[in-house]
């Protein structure tokens, strides 16, 4: 179910209920505009979990960093029960990435997992792309995250304006509601 943030209860129950009788096997709380905080996931796992009770089903979740919760936010909801994460390597991801894989194993610390490989793919990789692609928690994706709005605003504005117009952008963002 994406842009959770901004579905209604009553939609929700629908979707978990068809989900329920369906044959997939995991559900992901997707949080698209990385808007939600750790209580709203902890709430949001319990409606899961308690629509997907004796399925089988697991539930996962997909955070996006806009307000820099993506990995408290996976944190929270790994210890209500959750079993599927998703992360990038150094939050690689639209807008204000995602939750960073390099933070997951450091807080899981397994030692089967071997986090020096991670880096290295990250030094040789990722920062390259870094510098080319935009994302993280920019100020753009900051105030998009904090208004519940969906974060192609901020991508459109950051490609086609003066970035450094934030009070502007801002303005516009909160005119929208």
């Amino acid at each position: 179910i994406m842009a959770i943030s901004v579905a209604k209860d009553a939609e929700i129950d629908q979707a978990l209920q068809m989900v329920r009788e369906s044959p997939v096997s995991t559900v992901v709380i997707v949080d698209s505009f990385g808007a939600l905080y750790s209580e709203q996931i902890g709430a949001l796992v319990n409606k899961y979990q308690a629509a997907l009770e004796g399925t089988g089903k697991e539930v996962g979740i997909h955070a996006h960093n806009n307000q820099q919760l993506a990995f408290a936010n996976t944190i929270e909801a790994i210890v209500r029960g959750v079993n599927r994460v998703d992360s990038t390597f150094a939050g690689l991801g639209r807008g204000g990435g995602n939750c960073c894989t390099e933070l997951l194993l450091g807080f899981l610390r397994n030692p089967k997992y071997q986090i020096r490989p991670v880096w290295q793919l990250i030094e040789e990789h990722v920062l390259e792309l870094q510098n080319t692609l935009d994302w993280g928690p920019l100020p753009h994706y900051i105030m998009t995250g904090q208004l519940n709005q969906h974060p192609r605003t901020a991508i459109r504005a950051r490609e086609q304006e003066d970035e450094t117009r934030l009070v502007d952008f801002f303005d516009r963002c909160v005119s929208d509601i």
